[in-house]
Formats: C-alpha cells, structure tokens, sequence
C-alpha cells in the first residue's frame, strides 16, 4: 500500500539538521502581520524540506496556486534559496527548505507540521512527563518565536512553536488551502493522553465508522487534529497533512506528468470526503481531500 522512503519520516534529521546552525537562523515570521493570540494545539505551520526545491515549487504551484518567495540570504541561512515562504492567495502557508543547503549525506525531503504552544518550557515538561523525547532543545529563532522538535512515545515526530508575534486566526480553508493534520499511530489510546497534555486539548471524541475509530481532539469547541490506527505501521507512526481541494482526480490526472508520484489512489473516507495520497518530486507523502461546510458543522455539534 505505502512505499516507506516516500514518506521519509523515520529519521526526523530534517529539522534537527536545520537548527544546527540555529546562532544564525532567523525564520520570519509565521504571520505578516501580528495576531498577539496563541492556539494551543494548533498546527500552525507547515515546512518542506526539498532535495528538488525548483521542481517541487513548480510542482505545487501547478497543481494548487502555491506562489513561493525566496528569503533564505535575508534570515541567515546562506542563500536566498535556501529558504523559501509559500503563499495562497497572497497568505502565508508554509515554508520550504533546500535540502541541498543542510549538511546531509541522506535523502531527508518530508513535509514538517508545526503545532503551536502557549508556553515552550511548560509543553517541554508535558513532553517529557508523557514519555515523549525532546530532540532539539527550545530554541530562539528570532521573528517566528521558539521552536523544539519532539517525537511521542511511539517516535512521530513533530515540532513545537511559541510564536513571536502570534497564531495566525482560525479560518474555513479554502480550495489549496492545508485542510486538516493527522496522526497515524500505532498506539491510539497512548497516543491521545500524550497529545491531550502536550496541546492542551479540552475535549476528545471518538467517531466509530465501520469498525474504525477516529478520535478527534479539539479546544473550545474547534477540532484541531485527528488520530487513527495505523493502516501502514511498517513506515512507523507520522504526522499526515492534508490539502483541500474540490477536484482531486483533476489534480491526480496531474500529478505523474510534473514529477510526483500517486501513492494511494482516490478512496472515500469513513469521516467524510474523498482522499487520496501523492508525493512531490521530492518523494515527501502529502494527502488530497474533498470538503464541505456540512462535515465541518455535523462535528462541531458534536464537539458541543
């Protein structure tokens, strides 16, 4: 079902790698202008690392009107290539990374999600307490804020933000639009304690759907991200992002023809929606999903 190296999630030295030289990192800031609030809980961002960063950003941009901007060379990094922000509609999104520029001898292109934390030393000390491991420490990274990279008991990894000048608000996402984040764990049951505390979630449900348990952990009423069992644990537990669109075989039709791959064909979901899963000419694992407002209201009413 799944090939392992396209998701190249089982070394996480990606990010590792990158805060290496973290005295002359300084990331911009997730938001152009300050929101001054924080979501725990979260995923705010979304960074790819890239061996084929010009053909990944042609990729995305061809496939969802992603419009990139180089600024590497103005934070530190060497090269106004080296780091790229990605727009949609004029709205920062993510970012990408040249794996060409990182000291790295391996193939370590995958897409990072980062979740958002009110207070860096406390969500380390939830971490740690969970039986998580701290990889980097809590580092300053100028106007983007303090990140860690962390992986859970069951070794998926994902980083920790305390952002400088705030979360960017709660939006409906649009077409091309990061839709939703998910875990695919190994160990759900542990795997949700683990995240409760780390996130500060207030409340988690659980969705049956032919045999399948979906658990959603939400704050204050808005859903913020979904576990589920593994269907694949032989690439180990990771974090899956999702990309809405209304289309999906349009942009599948697509994919081959500007270097990605097609790596599970188009399903309908037990939650909702019809998905599929492609990678970049990179190799990193991203998901394709169809939504609409009748799915996003039908959980809400019951995360009431």
């Amino acid at each position: 079902m799944f090939k392992t190296p396209l998701f190249r999630l089982s070394s996480g030295l990606a990010v590792i790698m990158l805060l290496g030289s973290c005295t002359t990192v300084n990331l911009p800031s997730i938001t152009d202008s300050p929101t001054n609030i924080r979501l725990s809980g979260k995923i705010v961002w979304h960074d790819l690392i890239s061996d084929t960063p010009e053909a990944s950003a042609a990729f995305y941009s061809e496939l969802f009107g992603w419009e990139f901007e180089s600024v590497g060379g103005a934070f530190g990094l060497g090269s106004n290539s080296a780091y790229s922000l990605i727009r949609h509609n004029g709205r920062l999104i993510g970012g990408m990374v040249d794996q060409n520029k990182l000291q790295s001898s391996e193939d370590i292109s995958q897409w990072m999600s980062l979740m958002s934390v009110d207070d860096m030393v406390v969500a380390i000390a939830r971490v740690q307490a969970q039986g998580g491991t701290l990889l980097t420490p809590p580092t300053e990274l100028a106007d983007r804020g303090v990140l860690a990279v962390i992986s859970d008991p069951q070794g998926a990894y994902i980083a920790l933000v305390e952002t400088r000048g705030g979360d960017p608000y709660d939006r409906v996402p649009q077409n091309g639009d990061f839709l939703w984040n998910e875990l695919w764990s190994t160990n759900v049951e542990k795997a949700s304690r683990f995240y409760r505390k780390v996130g500060s979630y207030d409340k988690e449900i659980k969705v049956i759907d032919d045999d399948v348990t979906y658990h959603l952990l939400s704050d204050k009423g808005t859903p913020r991200v979904g576990l589920l069992t593994h269907p694949a644990p032989d690439i180990g537990d990771v974090w899956v992002n999702y990309i809405r669109v209304a289309d999906p075989q349009a942009i599948l039709d697509r994919v081959e023809e500007l270097g990605g791959e097609i790596l599970v064909p188009l399903r309908q979901r037990d939650v909702g929606g019809q998905v599929a899963l492609i990678s970049g000419p990179s190799g990193a694992g991203i998901a394709i999903q169809t939504w609409d407002e009748s799915m996003q209201s039908a959980i809400r009413e019951q995360l009431q």
